[in-house]
This record gives structure tokens, C-alpha cells and sequence, in this order.
């Protein structure tokens, strides 16, 4: 896939999030690794309203090189990047039901959304909640760091899900799952539900492993 391509596909994912409501406004962010940098979507410009051309990029060091000036999430970008060598993208939003799911009290933060489905496991895996800190902080980033060899998905507390993904699709359909599982979590709330069982959870992870 060619530098050109890899513009044109971040835009069409990204409009495609914005109008199916997956998040708003000038929310959200995708990034892309080449062989010799990334490209990173600009800051204070709505998801469906990107520009090919004026993508933010960045040369192997990870200076901004061209461009619109890029999002304020970059260091959260770079940490996973730095953390996880077959990152090939990361997705950042403000989902609407994932980001409900952040700010309520008493949910793990070593596990946040139980085993509801077999796709939830096999494309998402682990959830940890990342602690609160203010968008752009490097506090935040550093937090997302720490777990980043471990987990390609996270919820950013009072925020909103972040993912890496072995390709832009891949990240794409992981933060899909993973709002559509917050949103049936919320659903379920008050009712009995019958999770997965410890012993269909390994089956699938060992058969689906999250890499």
C-alpha cells in the first residue's frame, strides 16, 4: 500500500466513524506508521472533513514534518507505537457508550467490560481503564505506555477507548466491537446475564489469541 493510499484510507475511516456516530464534533484521531514515519490526523478538524493531502506526518524520529499541525493525542499515539513494534495504526474516540462506560463507579480496572461475546474476546481481548488525566497530558500518555506491550485496547477514564491494530482495519474493527460491547454492558444493566464461562473465555483466547 502506498503512502497516497494509506492518506485516502485514514480519511475514509474517518469519515466513516464520524457519520455513524461513533464519535462527533472535532473528536477523535487516527494515526498510521510508514516505513519512515507517520501520518496522524490534524488537530481541531472533524473526522469527515479530512484532507488527504494536509495529514499530519511525522519522519522516523517522530518530528512533524508536514502538514497540518497534529492532533494533541500524538503522545498517546507514540506510546503505543514505541510499546508495540506490529502497531500499524491506533484509533483514538469519543464513542459515546464506551465513554459512559468510563465514568462509572465500581467497574475492574484490570478487566473493565466482562465476556458478553466471542468477538468482544477475540478482537479486543483485556480492557484495562486507564486513569484520568487531561487530554494532551504527558502523564497520560506515559499511563497508556506502561500498558501497552500488554493490552492493544484501553479505556481512557472519564474519556474515552484507544486501540492499536496490526493495520488501520483491524484497529478500526476493534474499537467497533469494543463501543458496541459498551453499549450492550449498558443495556444489560440491572438484568441477569449470562457471561461466557471461565472455560469458554480460554477456548477462545487461546484459539483467538490478541496480538
Amino acid at each position: 500500500m502506498t503512502v497516497s493510499d494509506i492518506r485516502e484510507q485514514i480519511c475514509r475511516h474517518g469519515a466513516s466513524l464520524l457519520r455513524r456516530g461513533l464519535t462527533f464534533g472535532s473528536t477523535g484521531n487516527i494515526s498510521a506508521r510508514l516505513d519512515d514515519g507517520w501520518l496522524m490526523t490534524p488537530t481541531n478538524v472533524a473526522l469527515d472533513c479530512l484532507d488527504p493531502a494536509r495529514l499530519a506526518r511525522f519522519d522516523a524520529d517522530g518530528c512533524h514534518i508536514d502538514g497540518d499541525p497534529p492532533t494533541k493525542e500524538q503522545m498517546l499515539h507514540f506510546a503505543f507505537y514505541r510499546e508495540r513494534q506490529t502497531a500499524r495504526a491506533v484509533v483514538h474516540l469519543h464513542a459515546t457508550h464506551s465513554v459512559a462506560v468510563s465514568c462509572l463507579e465500581g467497574i475492574d480496572p484490570v478487566d473493565v467490560l466482562p465476556p458478553l461475546t466471542a468477538y468482544y474476546l477475540m478482537r479486543v481481548g483485556r480492557l484495562p481503564l486507564v486513569p484520568y488525566f487531561p487530554p494532551g497530558d504527558p502523564k497520560l500518555a506515559a499511563a497508556v505506555g506502561e500498558r501497552a506491550s500488554r493490552h492493544l485496547a484501553m479505556l481512557l477514564a472519564n474519556h474515552g477507548p484507544v486501540v492499536a491494530g496490526s493495520s488501520l482495519d483491524t484497529a478500526i474493527h476493534a474499537i467497533e466491537e469494543l463501543e458496541e460491547t459498551a453499549r450492550l454492558f449498558l443495556m444489560l444493566r440491572g438484568h441477569a446475564v449470562r457471561c461466557l464461562t471461565a472455560a469458554q473465555v480460554d477456548e477462545i483466547r487461546q484459539r483467538f489469541p490478541v496480538t
